[in-house]
């Protein structure tokens, strides 16, 4: 992969993460309630998600992974189910204007596997992967380290644009501190969660 392959394949990954969808909302849900901290695990689940596409894409095996029409299906009413449980919580939270308190590490677990179900549960990803690589590369053609590579830019640049994403999320939080807007701000958040979950849920 030359260097001028790999900057390409990098910044389109990247316009690729930040694009709107259930995965996108769901981070900014969550950014939103609970600080861009939160949204780690979350996000790496995502991401390693789609590097399993990616490398399924890179190995040959995205036509069979495709015909999992019915794990598909499972797996994305899962995902959906959670979005709107953790919406609707977020409609019955509490007022609390402080800071976001620490995340703990169960809590960065459950958000890895809700990550790792939204973005598991849309088989048209492993489409993108299959219609996106060839542009860059030549599958036939690729050794481990190009496999490799690969891989390691799909998990910084995507990273990168989930927890831009947070980030300026968490810091609109920050600006909303009485209780009446944190109020709002958690209806909002719920909202958005609920939506993407709705979306999800109806998507073919």
């Amino acid at each position: 992969m030359t260097l001028h392959t790999a900057l390409s394949f990098f910044l389109a990954l990247f316009i690729f993460g930040i694009t709107p969808g259930p995965g996108v909302f769901a981070v900014l849900g969550r950014a939103l309630a609970s600080g861009a901290g939160a949204c780690v695990g979350l996000s790496l689940g995502m991401v390693v998600s789609d590097m399993l596409y990616l490398l399924f894409a890179c190995l040959g095996l995205a036509a069979i992974a495709s015909q999992w029409g019915e794990v598909f299906t499972v797996i994305r009413w899962a995902g959906a189910a959670y979005l709107i449980y953790l919406g609707v919580r977020l409609w019955r939270a509490p007022v609390v204007t402080d800071a976001p308190v620490a995340i703990s590490r169960r809590d960065q677990a459950a958000g890895f596997v809700q990550g790792f179900l939204i973005s598991a549960s849309n088989p048209k990803v492993i489409l993108f992967y299959m219609a996106f690589l060839p542009t860059f590369m030549d599958l036939s053609a690729l050794d481990a380290l190009d496999v490799i590579l690969a891989l390691g830019l799909s998990l910084v640049a995507l990273m990168l644009a989930l927890m831009s994403i947070a980030l300026g999320a968490a810091r609109a939080r920050r600006l909303l501190s009485t209780p009446r807007a944190a109020q709002r701000l958690n209806r909002g958040a719920g909202s958005i969660m609920i939506g993407a979950g709705v979306f999800l849920a109806t998507r073919r």
